[in-house]
């Protein structure tokens, strides 16, 4: 199972996390924040765990190249 955690109050919306992995990332109108799909909210962190493991490297990418590194994945 991989776990993608996203702190997006501190989101600067660089768009980086969009770009290298759409399926699981996405910029909101509203604030031009990163918005993780179909993920569960819980005190500012935002939660998604999946399966699927073609998406590791996209998602990995997504949380080394955060500038502002509020994107953490890990696989267990």
């Amino acid at each position: 199972m991989i776990i993608i955690t996203l702190q997006r109050k501190k989101c600067i919306g660089c768009n980086y996390c969009h770009e290298v992995s759409p399926r699981h990332f996405g910029m909101s109108e509203e604030d031009g924040k990163a918005v993780l799909n179909d993920s569960v909210e819980k005190k500012g962190f935002y939660t998604l765990k999946h399966h699927d493991i073609d998406e590791w490297e996209a998602d990995k990418d997504a949380e080394s190249h955060c500038p502002a590194k509020i994107i953490k994945v890990k696989m267990i």
